[in-house]
């Protein structure tokens, strides 16, 4: 019995041969690689579809906050945001969008007895009709032709345009209304002549 209970504690004593045991081993190469490259692949994704980082989605404007700041908040702003748009895609290219207007091309609007009036009646039937021949402007002679700028657009696209060009640029005059607009059309009709500056005259204002 003796001998019996000798063996089992050698046996207890001994270590087993089939312990498991912990072994290191390397990741392959090719796993961090695929990581990486399926990384750039998904920033690039995101940098392109995402708009977080495009330009186009602040300019110009460098953050969300001034963006935010520089939209409109009534209706006044929002037909001015309007008028700008479309004078400066109309108009800009000759009377420049700071409405300075250019050298032996178009006369400033900035200041412009023919802006600066009561009412714009007057006004208005320049861009329906047209203009020809000379007209003055802040004391100086111009001798120019101006095609029917406005006659495609709407009554209420073109009262926005007038709108801004008489609230902007340090011009502080009234609004012009799309029914104001209506009723200068039809007095321009269907088919307009360009008036002259002394025609535009014998207009009120």
């Amino acid at each position: 019995m003796n001998d019996d209970m000798s063996d089992e504690s050698k046996s207890c004593s001994l270590p087993s041969s089939t312990e498991p045991t912990a072994t290191r081993s390397t990741v392959p190469m090719w796993i961090f690689v695929v990581t990486l490259l399926l990384l750039f692949l998904g920033f690039a994704f995101f940098d392109k579809k995402g708009g977080w980082f495009d330009v186009r989605v602040y300019a110009p404007y460098n953050s969300s906050e001034e963006l935010e700041a520089a939209q409109p908040k009534s209706a006044a702003a929002v037909a001015m945001a309007a008028g700008k748009k479309n004078y400066e895609t109309y108009c800009g290219s000759c009377h420049g969008n700071d409405g300075a207007g250019k050298i032996a091309q178009a006369p400033p609007l900035s200041g412009s007895e023919w802006v600066m009036t009561k009412g714009a009646e007057r006004l208005a039937h320049i861009p329906l009709a047209g203009l020809g021949g000379p007209i003055k402007v802040e004391g100086k002679d111009w001798n120019m032709n101006m095609a029917a700028m406005g006659a495609g657009l709407s009554d209420t696209d073109l009262a926005a345009v007038l709108t801004y060009i008489r609230g902007s640029w340090g011009n502080k005059m009234g609004e012009v209304s799309p029914d104001d607009i209506k009723k200068v059309r039809a007095e321009v009709g269907k088919a307009p002549q360009p008036y002259t500056g002394e025609k535009l005259m014998t207009m009120p204002e």
